[in-house]
Formats: structure tokens, sequence, C-alpha cells
């Protein structure tokens, strides 16, 4: 069991994953950024305090297994298998590149610590709930997170792969939902909307939690929550964040699904992240 990092280095990770993504989306001069902003403290959190796994060995049998559902959030997955160490920081430069092992969309078969292709929204939730059967007929007592949009919430598959959790008692599977009200033809909420979300988990049988996903220490207790509840029942915490959360002129775009801004400004996002962070501030 690895330690669990102070406030202050898991503030940190938070901070760097953020930077990262940056870094990244200056290299292609543009991405899923405000997703990867918005999401870093969920992702500091899994990556940092709660998921055992061994960074040298991104295949060891014993590990959380971790699936990107939402396959354009890989900018931010990226950026976490890299503060983990699963990545070397050197590799960061090939983001997007030909060959490169970082795609700008999840592809399992390129990167280490990448556990399934996703893009095609609404699928991961029913592949979790495979992997989560996989792991209780094999006796490994790992944890299975899936981590998926608000988007996802839209689609059918999603909620019959809900049922089956429920059905089968998966306690060893914990969803994660990032509502950040965006998908990319506008304002998640109004082309389907999809509340009230904790009746909703419930009535299928779920333990449900929702925090502010930006108020990272509320995301870690949360975590902790879903790892220790004793009930025979599939976990999801549903997570509210701010796209571009960090970096005050990409919060404040009505439009930041995809991002594409002025090469100044993504070194001007870095000073920003960088003098928060020295500060003591929080994003």
């Amino acid at each position: 069991m690895k330690q669990k990092p102070t406030d202050r280095a898991l503030a940190q990770s938070a901070y760097r994953i953020r930077r990262y993504s940056v870094q990244m989306g200056e290299i292609q001069g543009q991405g899923y950024v405000g997703q990867a902003l918005g999401y870093a403290d969920v992702l500091a959190v899994a990556y940092c305090h709660a998921m055992n796994f061994k960074p040298e060995d991104p295949e060891w049998p014993q590990r959380d297994r971790f699936l990107l559902s939402h396959g354009h959030y890989a900018i931010a997955h990226y950026a976490a298998l890299l503060e983990a160490g699963v990545i070397p920081e050197d590799e960061m430069q090939t983001y997007g590149g030909d060959d490169s092992r970082l795609p700008m969309s999840g592809m399992a078969s390129y990167t280490p610590g990448m556990e399934m292709s996703g893009g095609s929204l609404g699928q991961g939730l029913a592949i979790a709930v495979g992997v989560a059967l996989g792991l209780r007929h094999q006796k490994i007592g790992a944890f299975v997170y899936n981590s998926m949009s608000d988007g996802e919430l839209d689609e059918g598959a999603t909620w019959e792969a809900a049922m089956g959790a429920s059905h089968h008692q998966l306690s060893n599977l914990i969803c994660l939902v990032d509502i950040n009200n965006q998908q990319a033809d506008g304002a998640s909420s109004k082309i389907m909307g999809f509340e009230p979300l904790v009746d909703k988990w419930q009535s299928f049988g779920w333990h449900v939690q929702r925090v502010d996903g930006n108020d990272l220490f509320a995301v870690r207790d949360a975590f902790d929550v879903a790892r220790a509840v004793t009930e025979k029942k599939p976990r999801v915490i549903i997570c509210d964040t701010l796209m571009g959360k960090g970096v005050p002129f990409l919060e404040a775009r009505e439009k930041n699904h995809f991002i594409r801004v002025d090469p100044p400004e993504w070194q001007q996002a870095l000073e920003i992240l960088d003098t928060a962070y020295a500060s003591g501030e929080r994003p």
C-alpha cells in the first residue's frame, strides 16, 4: 500500500496535472484542455491518493483499473499518468505527433496505463462492468474506476450497464461522472436533461455521492468513502466541475469544449497556474 500524500503534495499534483495539460495543448496549438483543467483535481486524487498500481509495471495483475470512457479527455489522463510516473516526462513532447504513444484520443494499444480505447461515448461503463466481474471471478481485490462525461448520460448503454452493475452487486466498481455541462453541440443539460442525478443513480441501486469536483479535499474524502462502503452495491461519485478551472480567461469562455487560443496565451495560462500555486492559492 503506497503512502498517502500530504495535503500540500496532493495540491501540487493537481497543479502539475493542470500544467502538463496546458503544455501538451501548446505543442499542438489546440486540444481538450478545458476538460483537463476542470478534471485535474479528480485525477490527482485518483492517481496520487486512491488507486493501487505500480508505475513501473502498468500490467500488474493486482492493480486498480482506470477506464477513460470519454476518450477525448486523453490529454488529462496523460497528464495524470505523467504525474504518477507511468509515462516519462520527456515523452510529453511527442503528444499528438506521428508514432506517438500519446495520441489525441485515448488508445489502449499505444499508451501504458490506458485500459481502454475510449471516444465512442457511452461504452465505458459496460466495459467496466465486465472488468469488475472478471476481477471478481479471478478473486482479485482491485477496484475498477470508470471515468465518464455528462454527455454519456444521454446514452442508453450507460443505464443498461448501471442496471447490470447493481444486479451483480459490483462493490468493486466506482463510477466517476464529470458534470461540466458542456458538449460539442452546447450545454449538456439543454441537449438532454439528466437531473435529478442523485435520485436516478440511487434508484438504479448505486451508492451515490455528489461533490464539488474542483474542491480537491472534498473529492479526496468522496473517494475514501467510496472505497470504504460495505454495502454490496456499485458506487458513483458525481463531480461538478468548471471547464478551464484555474485559468480565468478560459473559465470565462462561453464555449471551451475544444480549445484554440492565440500562441502567447498558452504561456499566459502557465504563468497564471504558476503564480497561483506559488502563492498558495487553490484554483
